[in-house]
């Protein structure tokens, strides 16, 4: 099966080690990184989408950041 997951956090170093953590569980990158503003916290946010194939069957249930 295929999971995806959609990492955002402010862009800052914390967010680069979240997406290097998901690229070394495995991880693959999906896309180009989203950038937005967000002019209420005065911070630039940033999103990235990852993908990895995994064997068993989807479950709600899943706990996606687990893999």
């Amino acid at each position: 099966m295929k999971l995806y997951r959609f990492i955002t956090g402010v862009d800052d170093s914390e967010f680069c080690h979240r997406v290097t953590q998901a690229l070394n569980k495995g991880w693959d990158l999906s896309g180009s990184p989203s950038l937005t503003y967000d002019a209420t916290r005065g911070a630039t946010i940033c999103g990235q989408a990852v993908t990895k194939e995994v064997a068993g069957d989807y479950s709600r249930d899943m706990k996606l950041g687990d893999y």
